[in-house]
């Protein structure tokens, strides 16, 4: 675990401080006449999240491309303006944070200079691993979020003070949240919390779960292809592994993943493909490498699977993290 105590009235120190701890950004200062530039950013590293208490004392306006994350600007006082993609331009106040997407070039219009904020960065395969685990199976389709997420109140308040809270023992140096034991059960927290409080197609399921549990032996098969997802597996041998036969596991796997074995050891393969590429630095790999290391031998039809999962080809998730 990381964290910063960083302040500066330096535009171009700010702006290398939110790229390092953020994103690649450009930053502008609108208004110096009535408030003077002064950066205060705390901000702590926890596991997939990234927590910050961010102020610039003046207005600015801040430029990004594709996050390639999940965010929540939450503020304590003031206002943000952003828009993402195509997508309408969205208010950020005290009462209403906003979420923001890993895809779609990001462009934050106005942050006032009276605007204290708690920034959240989530890594999106966190989130949905997360999820995955929740709702014993595979969501379908991208995780998706409504822009706006209530932090007057319930949930949203809840997690708001719950990650801030978490942020400020961090950043004591010599509070709990520095223990191993304590760390990786905040981060779950603060992600099922986040899943709990945001609107998104499974809420209901989370806040309402029915239904039986995933019987042992799927889990015993799904923990095998996640430990090592790039092992030549059949679901004879996935059967073995979970002790029992082929066609209980076909039928148990249809009933509580929502998909055959076979079918989820690709799943999990595309999801790590897409970390790696999106980690990549400029000129270090090519598609075609990653998609080999991870058991896909046929191109054209990882390129189709790969864009019906993540919505682009893998070429342009590459070229976004170079």
């Amino acid at each position: 675990m990381g964290g910063s105590n960083f302040r500066t009235r330096d535009v171009d120190e700010a702006r290398q401080e939110i790229d390092a701890r953020y994103y690649a950004n450009s930053l502008d200062v609108i208004e110096r006449r009535e408030r003077p530039f002064a950066a205060t950013f705390d901000t702590v590293e926890l596991g997939p999240l990234v927590i910050g208490d961010l102020a610039c004392g003046a207005d600015v306006r801040m430029r990004f491309g594709e996050l390639g994350a999940f965010h929540v600007n939450a503020p304590l006082g003031g206002t943000m303006e952003m828009r993402q993609g195509g997508a309408a331009p969205v208010v950020a106040t005290a009462t209403e944070a906003v979420m923001l997407d890993p895809h779609g070039d990001t462009v934050l219009e106005r942050w006032s200079g009276d605007c204290r904020t708690l920034s959240v960065k989530i890594d999106a395969a966190a989130l949905r691993e997360r999820l995955e685990r929740l709702i014993g199976r595979p969501p379908r389709g991208r995780l998706a979020f409504a822009p706006y997420l209530d932090i007057a109140r319930g949930p949203g308040l809840g997690w708001a003070r719950l990650a801030l809270q978490v942020a400020r023992e961090a950043l004591a140096g010599d509070g709990l949240a520095q223990h191993a034991l304590v760390a990786g059960p905040l981060q779950e927290a603060l992600l099922n919390g986040l899943l709990l409080a945001a609107d998104h197609p499974w809420r209901d399921e989370l806040a309402h779960p029915g239904g039986r549990l995933r019987p042992a032996p799927v889990k015993r098969a799904m923990d095998a292809v996640r430990a090592r997802p790039e092992h030549p597996f059949t679901t004879t041998e996935l059967a073995e592994l979970a002790g029992v036969g082929v066609r209980r596991l076909q039928e148990s796997f249809r009933e509580c993943v929502g998909m055959s074995p076979m079918a989820y050891v690709r799943d999990v393969r595309l999801e790590r493909v897409h970390a790696e590429l999106r980690g990549a630095g400029p000129g270090e790999l090519s598609v075609s490498e990653v998609a080999w290391r991870w058991g896909f031998t046929h191109h054209g039809r990882f390129a189709a699977q790969y864009r019906t999962r993540f919505g682009e080809p893998p070429s342009r998730t590459l070229r976004a993290a170079g």
